[in-house]
């Protein structure tokens, strides 16, 4: 069974897509940004931009019935990955170990500098 998991406290969805899915144990986030729950854009550097993402993903996965303790796996986008080491910094301080598994790469991100998806498990170890 699949729940459509929002937060108006979020970021907006913009598209055809839900902005989280609980499906049994899991919680799946789709790409968040920095942004407001009106859609504009939180100016700022990458560790601003990258802690607001951070919180619309804190969000969804408080919705959904989980905490940051449970995120497993999470997907970053950076438009720059010069700016990596400034990212990891404020990622870093969303999560306690063992950190979740995550894959950095640069995209071609438009209007933003940061973008991530994550995965949290519900089940067993809660």
């Amino acid at each position: 069974m699949r729940r459509r998991i929002a937060d108006p406290l979020a970021a907006v969805n913009t598209g055809s897509y839900s902005p989280a899915l609980r499906a049994g144990p899991w919680i799946l986030v789709s790409g968040q940004g920095p942004l407001r729950p009106d859609g504009s854009v939180i100016d700022g550097d990458i560790a601003t931009q990258t802690r607001a993402t951070l919180h619309n993903i804190r969000r969804l996965v408080e919705a959904a019935g989980g905490s940051m303790d449970q995120v497993v796996q999470c997907t970053c986008y950076l438009h720059d990955i010069d700016a990596f080491s400034e990212f990891d910094i404020a990622y870093r301080a969303a999560f306690s170990e063992p950190y979740p598994t995550r894959t950095t790469v640069e995209a071609g991100l438009d209007g933003i500098l940061v973008e991530i998806d994550a995965m949290a498990y519900l089940g067993d170890d809660r």
